[in-house]
């Protein structure tokens, strides 16, 4: 289980490559494998509906059991079962780039993180840092070139 310390230092890594990437306001969650969010944090400037679309990321992430990535590139091959997806979850999964697994070194399951504010590579890219810097293993565990 990630506790609120590691969570807490994921999204400042998070923050902290947005800062060094001069990305747009950033939202940064992170959930416990149950789904409940332990840490939320907004940039000034975040928009409004950034807040749902991280958790929805990393709750998608979590409930599917891949990261959001791979959850597009699959739902362009099979748009039912993702419509029947997001009824099922009451819209809650956000299958775009920036949901990202968090595993420790034994590759037990943490938690999910979820970023959203700039373009999707580049929230992924910020939540691959930010958990790497914690010291945990990212899934997918490397960002697309920027």
């Amino acid at each position: 289980m990630i506790t609120l310390e590691h969570a807490d230092e994921i999204v400042s890594g998070t923050l902290d490559r947005g800062r060094q990437l001069g990305a747009a306001p950033l939202t940064v969650a992170v959930l416990d494998p149950g789904g409940h969010v332990v840490v939320l944090k907004r940039q000034n400037g975040s928009g409004i509906l950034r807040p749902q679309i991280a958790v929805g990321k990393a709750w998608g992430s979590l409930g599917m059991g891949f990261n959001s990535r791979e959850q597009a590139r699959r739902a362009e091959s099979m748009p039912g079962f993702f419509a029947a997806i997001s009824v099922a979850s009451d819209g809650r999964v956000v299958p775009v780039p920036g949901g990202v697994l968090i595993r420790n070194t034994d590759g037990v399951l943490l938690g999910a993180v979820g970023v959203s504010g700039d373009l999707s590579d580049v929230d992924e890219a910020c939540a691959i840092y930010g958990v790497r810097l914690a010291g945990s293993q990212p899934e997918p565990d490397s960002p697309v070139e920027l």
